[in-house]
């Protein structure tokens, strides 16, 4: 047996309730109720002899719930006996307001809530699994930005700034992982969300004229103020594909090279340098008298004339290359900016990322084709180069290189350790400053690839930055995991932030 209620004002407003409950028939279709709602409606301002809703800030009277799609598996069963549920839609209207409840009955399938999200659009976006009793739609059908506490995430029920997840556009997983990595990195966040990045981009001459770094900034609101489930990052697209070619189309790509050209791109738009030094070799002499500390710290101040952004602020620090001749055992000492390491991956059975780094840094012969010209004597030589890190970046970024060989590329699926909590580099620094700053970091996001090379999925971890739980954004979906779930032979770019001195 069915029943229905609708009520109207007659003060001018529009007021309209329409409630159907169920017991086991579809007796009053939605088609039904539909009718009987645009009758009122049209009645309900009696001095609007034309269109009753012809204010700005009505819903106009093709946003009627004739224009509302639902999906069929939505409606109650024929014969379900289970109980009622309510959804309610709450619209301007008028001078006064509509709302619409609508009390279907709950899904035929055994657990499975039923979604009864509205939209005004046949075109609604369903991959988001997220089920949400009440949208609020405005004048343009999209929900209003009312900031992420008004809204419930479906993580654990509770509302959640930032546990948003991104649509795949076409095999732009690579792409949503390393967006997801990038909005947990707080301090370049919190830039976003200041309106700080503003400021820099007032003298923007960059090939971009600041329009990535608008719409990278954009999108992290979206994620973090946002009162969707899911955000689109087509506008994003858009822009990073005019600064890099290479990702027009939808084919899949690395994550960690899209993140390289990311960062070029945003810091290219926020570059603070306007007009860059020419470069000049006339001090090479006078420079090569300087302590090691003092080289390092020239060539640090040299690059800064021409590359300070908050991303080299953030990401880039400083590679000690040490090259000695086997010959006359003269060396020479360079000192380059580094934006992530790329870690080789030892071949056996356990690793852990120390191994990778001392694989990283640790000696090499440089001979055959290899070998370099010496200062010296001016003539190439055999020699063996190693690094040190001089400079420690706040946001290290740590490759880990699973894909080898050139035309056919093949996958190490090694699984490598990596600390959560207190990764401690003093051992990779030069030991002559060894011990002068902090060089313990925290994990806070991993950029994941499954499958083989031709034909992988990309997904990130990444730490709620207040509560430290772990979770999985795998495109649009977000989900729950445990912190000892974070380790896997899937982990292929770490991201990790210095600690300050206050907390070492």
């Amino acid at each position: 047996m069915s029943s229905s209620r609708y009520s109207s004002s007659a003060s001018g407003g529009a007021h309209v309730t329409i409630t159907k409950l169920e017991s086991g028939s579809k007796s009053h279709s939605v088609s039904d109720l539909t009718s009987k709602f645009e009758r009122l409606s049209s009645t309900s301002d009696p001095t609007s002899k034309s269109d009753p809703y012809k204010t700005r800030n009505t819903l106009p009277r093709t946003n009627s719930i004739s224009k509302l799609s639902y999906k069929s598996e939505d409606l109650p069963s024929r014969t379900s006996n289970t109980s009622s549920r309510v959804s309610k839609t709450q619209v301007s209207g008028g001078r006064g307001s509509q709302e619409i409840t609508l009390d279907f009955s709950a899904d035929r399938r055994k657990g499975s809530p039923v979604r009864d999200r509205m939209s005004r659009s046949s075109s609604v976006d369903r991959e988001n699994d997220s089920p949400s009793a009440v949208t609020r739609l405005t004048n343009h059908g999209t929900p209003p930005s009312s900031g992420a506490n008004s809204r419930r995430s479906s993580i654990g029920g509770s509302s959640a700034e930032g546990l948003v997840g991104l649509r795949n556009l076409g095999n732009t997983c690579f792409m949503n992982s390393i967006l997801q990595c990038l909005s947990h990195t707080k301090q370049l966040a919190d830039y976003c969300m200041n309106d700080s990045y503003i400021f820099d981009l007032k003298d923007s001459n960059s090939s971009m004229k600041g329009a990535l770094m608008k719409a990278f900034a954009n999108l992290i609101k979206q994620m973090w103020k946002g009162s969707s489930d899911a955000v689109s990052p087509s506008a994003f697209k858009a822009q990073i594909q005019k600064f890099a070619p290479r990702f027009v189309g939808y084919n899949q790509q690395d994550s960690q090279e899209f993140l390289r050209f990311l960062l070029e791109g945003l810091h290219d738009d926020i570059n603070k340098v306007q007009v860059k030094p020419k470069p000049s070799y006339s001090d090479d002499e006078e420079i090569e008298k300087l302590s090691d500390e003092q080289k390092a710290r020239h060539a640090w101040n040299k690059y800064l004339l021409r590359d300070n952004s908050q991303i080299t602020d953030l990401f880039v620090g400083q590679l000690k290359s040490v090259l000695q001749c086997t010959h006359c055992q003269h060396c020479s000492v360079t000192f380059d900016p580094f934006w992530d390491l790329s870690l080789p991956i030892p071949k056996k059975s356990s690793v852990d990322v120390r191994d990778c780094l001392r694989d990283f840094v640790e000696e090499e012969v440089l001979d055959g084709d290899e070998k370099p010209t010496c200062s010296r004597c001016k003539a190439r030589r055999k020699c063996t180069k190693r690094f040190f890190l001089q400079r420690l970046p706040k946001i290290l970024v740590l490759h880990l290189k699973r894909f080898s060989g050139m035309r056919y590329r093949q996958k190490l699926s090694t699984t490598v350790n990596f600390p959560q909590a207190k990764l401690n580099l003093q051992e990779f620094t030069c030991p002559e400053s060894r011990g002068s700053a902090p060089a313990t970091y925290d994990l806070y996001a991993v950029s994941n690839h499954s499958g083989t090379t031709f034909g992988g999925h990309y997904t990130a971890y990444c730490k709620y930055p207040t509560s430290s739980d772990w979770h999985c954004f795998n495109d649009s979906r977000v989900s729950s995991i445990s912190s000892s779930s974070v380790i896997s032979s899937e982990a292929y770019v770490l991201f990790y932030e210095l600690r300050d001195k206050s907390r070492l």
